[in-house]
C-alpha cells in the first residue's frame, strides 16, 4: 500500500517543517492505516516533497513507525522517494536516535528500483541483519545452529532479531512456539 505524502498534507507546500504540522501528517497516516491480520508494507511515498525537516520528520514517520510497531504488529512502514534533501534530514534524525529505517524508490508501476538502510545499525545488529539477509529468513535456533563459531546463543539471537522486528526492519511471523525472520524488503 502506498500512502501519499503529498495528498495527505493537501498538497500546498513542497516543504514540510515543524512538530505540529509532523504531529498533523501523523493522525492522518493513522487514519489511513488499514487493518491487516498479513505483514503489510506502507509506502510513505515523499514524491513531490522537496525538503521535510527534522521535526517534521520524528513526529511523523518516526512517530507512525513507532506507533505501528506498537500498535499494529504486521504493519511495516517505508520511506518511498525521498529527494537526496528529504534523505539528509533523515539521516541526522536517525543518527542522533541511533535509529534505522527502510527507504526506496517506486516507478511509475509501483515497482521498486532500489532500497536501502538509512541509519546505522550498532555491531551486533548488523550481524545479525547481514547474517538474515544472507540466508533470506531465519529463526534464533537456526542463527545460533548454523554459526556455532560465533558464540552467540539461541536467545541472544533471539533478542537481535525482536530488536531488529521492532525497528521495522524484519518480518516477524510465528508458527506454534516458533518465530521467523525475514527482511520486510527481500532480496535485501
Amino acid at each position: 500500500m502506498k500512502l501519499s505524502i503529498q495528498s495527505l498534507t493537501g498538497g500546498q507546500s513542497h516543504v514540510l517543517a515543524g512538530s505540529a504540522a509532523g504531529r498533523k501528517l501523523l493522525a492522518a497516516l493513522i487514519e489511513s492505516t488499514p487493518a491487516v491480520t498479513a505483514p503489510e508494507k506502507i509506502f510513505l511515498d515523499f514524491a513531490g516533497i522537496d525538503v521535510a525537516t527534522v521535526s517534521y520528520l520524528r513526529e511523523s514517520v518516526i512517530g507512525y513507525r513507532d506507533f505501528t510497531r506498537a500498535a499494529h504488529q504486521n504493519i511495516y512502514p517505508i520511506v518511498a522517494n525521498p529527494t537526496p534533501a528529504v534523505i539528509e534530514e533523515l539521516e541526522h534524525l536517525l543518527d542522533a536516535r541511533n535509529d534505522v529505517l527502510w527507504c526506496c524508490w517506486i516507478d511509475a508501476e509501483d515497482k521498486i528500483t532500489s532500497y536501502r538502510v538509512l541509519g546505522d545499525l550498532d555491531p551486533a545488529q548488523r550481524q545479525t541483519f547481514d547474517k538474515v539477509r544472507e540466508l533470506g529468513s531465519s529463526t534464533a535456533p537456526q542463527l545460533a545452529d548454523r554459526f556455532p563459531d560465533l558464540g552467540i546463543g539461541t536467545t541472544a539471537w533471539n533478542n537481535r532479531l525482536s530488536g531488529l522486528a521492532a525497528k521495522g526492519l524484519l518480518v516477524e511471523t510465528r508458527q506454534g512456539k516458533t518465530k521467523t525472520f525475514r527482511p520486510v524488503l527481500e532480496g535485501s
